[in-house]
């Protein structure tokens, strides 16, 4: 067919945007960081280690908020069975509990109040399953389900992609190429999901013709990731497959049916409580049908003990009421995960580059891993600071996105690579050369980080230098 140029120079764009930043500004850091030769900066690398930096420097300033909930035991009449319900109202307007005193004074004025049902409401819902997997979510499950670095799982995949020997079918590629954004699912695979369905589960379970919705930037070169044969069940596969190729497989598998199989629906109950001048409030829900969770279950359709035949009027007992202490959080450290998801929403790299990041940035000793949490190191704090100061375009969030949709453009016709990127190059030169003339001449320590460990020689503690 014929070479479409509009995405040659969508590439090329992209190509030489990565090269700009990573030929001119790696040199500028190798000059103003002391031992800093083998440093490095990247178009979406340093907006990578950017969050990691921010969301550290969130956490580090957070202060603590107290605040009280005021939570009751009740059951009805003849009933013994309890369920909870917390203190949301006062004089008919919502109010907040700072401290233990104004805890104690609610509880005072509660003593001897009478607790009854002052409105029912009850409603259906639908919960639909998820879509089948892109590169990010299939990173992001693999990670939260199944423990995985992003690498790991592009690893697995890759195998998977490639194919391996299945008894009586030979080398087969059990999984559509694992780099892709489209959520898109060929006739045939879902014909395949749903005779499955109905053969495994029964009609009532089959979803019907479902198509995701997908964002507006989607290449939609390849399908979603599935199983290329969803009649390979993951059970037969088992002997074949390494333990973590099975595992993979396993949840890419469940995935793709489950996306394929009808919503789930649950009977929500929400009750509304006064008790003098205060209201409280209780809900729940009970599964009138497991749809896609008999499959691949979210973890929250237990059924709740809520009362399902309560109405207006009814008399409550308390069982048991007491004021509870809570803080605020700060908000967590990015995960491998979050991370992805973060990049993925504000419209920064593609799915083959989410890993690759991450490697880069790890590896490179910017950020280091506690756990499962990214946590930056002394020397992506300097790094950040230092391109935040000269090139903050470079480390903006929201300059990296609309560059992906200049990229975007491009690829569609739109707009002339040449011009797009000339109008960055004469602004990023310009930044760069008031860079380098007001930086000065003494280069930036990197902090040492003092450790444990005792200098057997010296008996001081010693300290990592990087």
């Amino acid at each position: 067919r014929d070479i479409d140029m509009d995405l040659v120079n969508a590439q090329q764009a992209r190509r030489l945007l990565d090269r700009i930043v990573g030929y001119k500004l790696s040199p500028f850091l190798w000059k103003n960081i002391r031992g800093g030769s083998s440093l490095s900066a990247g178009r979406v690398q340093s907006v990578a280690v950017r969050l990691i930096v921010d969301r550290e420097r969130e956490i580090e300033g957070f202060v603590p908020e107290e605040y009280w909930t005021i939570d009751a035991k009740l059951c009805e009449k003849n009933e013994t069975t309890t369920f909870s319900a917390r203190l949301s109202t006062k004089d008919g307007e919502k109010f907040d509990i700072p401290n233990e005193d104004g805890a104690n004074a609610v509880l005072d004025e509660l003593k001897g109040e009478s607790f009854t049902v002052s409105g029912v409401k009850k409603s259906l819902r639908k919960k639909q399953p998820a879509p089948p997997f892109i590169t990010s979510t299939l990173q992001q499950e693999a990670s939260l389900k199944l423990g995985f670095q992003s690498r790991r799982t592009m690893r697995i995949a890759q195998e998977l992609y490639e194919g391996v020997d299945v008894p009586g079918l030979g080398a087969v590629g059990l999984i559509t190429y694992m780099r892709t954004d489209s959520l898109r699912v060929s006739e045939e695979a879902k014909q395949a999901a749903a005779a499955y369905i109905e053969k495994a589960y029964g009609k009532d379970y089959l979803g019907g013709t479902k198509a995701y919705k997908m964002k507006a930037n989607v290449q939609d070169a390849h399908e979603a990731i599935r199983p290329t044969m969803p009649e390979l069940l993951p059970e037969r596969l088992k002997s074949c497959l390494s333990a973590d190729q099975y595992k993979l497989y396993k949840l890419i598998w469940e995935r793709f049916i489950a996306s394929q199989m009808a919503c789930a629906l649950y009977d929500t109950v929400s009750i509304d409580i006064s008790a003098g001048r205060y209201g409280f409030k209780a809900s729940g829900f009970t599964v009138r049908f497991d749809g896609f969770t008999v499959l691949y279950p979210y973890g929250d359709e237990e059924k709740s003990s809520i009362p399902k035949h309560a109405s207006a009027g009814d008399p409550l007992r308390l069982k048991d009421i007491k004021g509870n202490q809570h803080f605020t959080a700060p908000p967590s450290r990015y995960t491998e995960a979050s991370l992805i998801k973060a990049l993925e929403e504000n419209g920064i790299g593609r799915p083959s580059t989410y890993a690759p990041i991450i490697t880069t940035i790890l590896g490179r000793s910017y950020v280091e891993r506690e756990g499962k949490s990214l946590k930056p190191t002394s020397l992506g704090i300097v790094i950040t600071d230092l391109v935040r100061e000269h090139f903050s375009n470079i480390v903006d969030v929201e300059f990296t996105a609309k560059m992906e949709k200049e990229l975007d453009k491009v690829e569609a016709g739109k707009t002339d690579w040449v011009v797009m990127m000339k109008k960055f190059y004469d602004d990023f030169s310009k930044a760069l050369t008031k860079a380098q003339t007001t930086q000065g001449t003494e280069k930036i320590q990197v902090p040492e980080e003092e450790t444990d460990i005792v200098c057997e020689k010296c008996g001081r503690k010693m300290v990592v230098k990087t």
